[in-house]
């Protein structure tokens, strides 16, 4: 027994918990005064008041007369799009600020009834602005590319080229308008009760409650019989309430298979693709390479962290457990700033500037609080603003690396808001490009300074789990999500079949190394992306395979390769994937871009297979 053993007693995993919350430091709290002062503020009330009023404005003025707006001049055209997209700004700073107040605290009844009264007034103020985007669609083909030559429109070429592909699937008008004012009773009421229920759920452990990101957080914890707990109290909860999150699944799903019947998408992914702005076939063959590669990645270095754990094969809840020989020490907050904008600073100190932003400016918001949503995101707000980053962070290497990833995102937001809001936001698949690039800057600095064999390991471990956890399990995800789509055609799911779904393509993509037990079939529930974004989840795996082959670029490029970057990251979705790949020497629909990607993780646990003598 050591010193530090015998002089102090065993903290229960809470009381271990909190300990860890005090080393962190102060960590900062975001300032949403910048879109509003406040829920109750005559600036949040006049903005609602005038974007009503543009909006119906704006159809009196438009509705009826785009076609012959087009013949007439692309220049008076122009001008409509430009007015949208000023309203859209505004009613997109309304909705993103009671998001905001609302992620901070799903628990609290009055930020549920602003979000929630927020949500129905922009839905009753976009009906007046529905008809635009089905009225262009209309527009004669010719009529539209004479009108493109005035350089006014020329600018919203992009936005209009991209809205043109939505219109095979766009229906009637006034069963677009249902489909849309039904939201806010359909779809959008199940999203929210997912979210309002994950907040108060309750874990206990060592008789103390805990939210589920501290219950989460203690699966990552160095001692053995802690992540035990925690695994076991998340799947307590989860199991209780099965009904309600397989109910949640089942009326989502049928509200999607609905959706997708009536605009004519031939396969249950086909209208994520579109969003993505992605082809079918790219994202079949990068799910038909990872799949392939389960072997050699997630079933081959799983056998390895078993052995370094001791067995030949470990519980689920050792996963992502610490190495043996870690050093567990806690990151303190501004160590962690520190450490994401040196890397990034190494790479541009552009990049690192604009990241700077979100700790000087107060746009992040860190601790863990209870009814606070799980997780991490970056917001990008509207234009007009600037983004927002969330956090739950617990002073882990991990959450140093979800800082990297969802700065990456914030910088992004950043260099695209020149776009203008119709073409600022990215397709889901090449906004994870700057998140996971954000990543490896991080990791490739930390491990350039690592100290020895022992450290090297370490962190070349933690890197491989991180992009398992990124390709192999968002994959795993995705064809979870088909099977579950598929089978609801038939009928709904029972909460058991759902979990045996979950066990089938787990076992699969973790491999034989992983026991599982029955606690672990509720363990679907928690994702929040199955409810929140059907389909989303390809996007990581694809960003993370991007970024390798990128990064893989990067590391041969000669002078110049920080400028392309940053022209790509600028670009916001005013761009295909193709031709934004195309300066890289990089093309995705090659199975041979996706093997490549998928090399850079094989060839890590290479190298921790021949530190093992070491």
């Amino acid at each position: 027994m050591s010193p530090t053993e015998a002089t102090f007693p065993a903290l229960s995993a809470t009381a271990e918990a909190k300990s860890d919350e005090a080393k962190l430091g102060i960590l900062p709290e975001w300032n949403l005064g910048d879109l509003y002062p406040a829920p109750d503020s005559p600036e949040y009330a006049a903005d609602l008041k005038q974007v009503e009023a543009d909006a119906a404005q704006f159809s009196g003025d438009f509705q009826g007369r785009l076609e012959s707006l087009a013949k007439e001049d692309g220049a008076e055209l122009a001008s409509a799009i430009a007015s949208f997209e000023a309203i859209q700004d505004t009613m997109g700073r309304l909705g993103a600020y009671a998001m905001l107040r609302y992620t901070g605290n799903n628990a609290d009844p009055e930020r549920a009834k602003f979000f929630g009264d927020a949500q129905e007034a922009l839905t009753r103020i976009s009906m007046s602005l529905l008809f635009f985007s089905l009225e262009l669609n209309r527009v004669d083909d010719g009529v539209l590319d004479a009108a493109l030559k005035s350089d006014a429109l020329a600018h919203y070429a992009p936005w209009l080229m991209d809205l043109r592909k939505e219109r095979p699937y766009q229906l009637d008008d006034k069963i677009e308008e249902l489909f849309h004012e039904k939201s806010m009773t359909g779809g959008n009421a199940w999203v929210r009760l997912f979210d309002e229920t994950m907040a108060a759920l309750r874990f206990e452990v060592d008789g103390e409650e805990l939210t589920l990101e501290p219950a989460l957080n203690l699966m990552v914890s160095p001692d053995g019989a802690t992540r035990k707990k925690g695994a076991k109290a998340v799947a307590a909860t989860l199991k209780e309430n099965a009904r309600t999150f397989a109910l949640i699944t089942n009326t989502l799903a049928k509200d999607k298979e609905i959706s997708d019947r009536w605009r004519g998408f031939e396969d249950i992914a086909d209208a994520r693709h579109l969003s993505n702005r992605v082809e079918r076939d790219v994202v079949d063959a990068l799910v038909d390479a990872v799949t392939e590669a389960h072997p050699r990645l997630s079933h081959r270095y799983y056998a390895l962290k078993a052995k370094w754990m001791g067995a030949e094969t470990m519980p689920y809840w050792d996963r992502n457990a610490p190495l043996p020989d870690s050093d567990n020490a806690l990151i303190e907050w501004p160590k962690a700033q520190e450490i994401v904008l040196d890397a990034y600073g190494g790479f541009a100190p552009e990049m690192a500037d604009i990241a700077k932003r979100f700790f000087d400016d107060s746009w992040i918001d860190a601790p863990v609080r209870e009814g606070k949503q799980t997780g991490a995101f970056a917001h990008p707000t509207v234009p007009s603003a600037h983004p927002y980053v969330l956090l739950n962070y617990q002073g882990k290497t991990r959450d140093v690396m979800t800082l990297a990833h969802e700065l990456g995102h914030g910088v992004h937001q950043v260099l695209a808001a020149d776009q203008g809001l119709l073409m600022a936001q990215t397709p889901l698949t090449l906004a994870e490009t700057a998140s996971v690039f954000g990543e490896m800057l991080t990791f490739r600095s930390l491990l350039a300074e690592a100290k020895d064999t022992t450290q090297r390991r370490e962190m070349l471990a933690s890197k491989v789990e991180d992009m398992l956890n990124t390709v192999v399990r968002q994959i795993a995800f995705y064809s979870f999500e088909r099977k579950v789509h598929t089978e609801r055609k038939n009928g709904e799911l029972t909460a058991e079949k759902l979990g045996e779904i979950w066990m089938s393509v787990q076992g699969d993509s973790l491999g034989p190394a992983i026991t599982f037990d029955k606690d672990y079939e509720s363990f679907w529930s928690y994702i929040p992306h199955f409810v929140h974004s059907p389909f989303y989840v390809y996007a990581y795996a694809f960003g993370d395979c991007l970024v390798n082959s990128l990064y893989a670029v990067y590391e041969d490029a000669e002078a110049g390769f920080a400028e392309k970057y940053f022209d790509m990251l600028k670009a916001g979705g005013s761009k295909h994937h193709s031709e934004l790949l195309k300066p890289f020497g990089l093309n995705a629909a090659d199975p041979q871009f996706w093997r490549k990607g998928l090399g850079m993780i094989e060839r890590m646990i290479d190298e921790l297979e021949a530190l093992e003598g070491q």
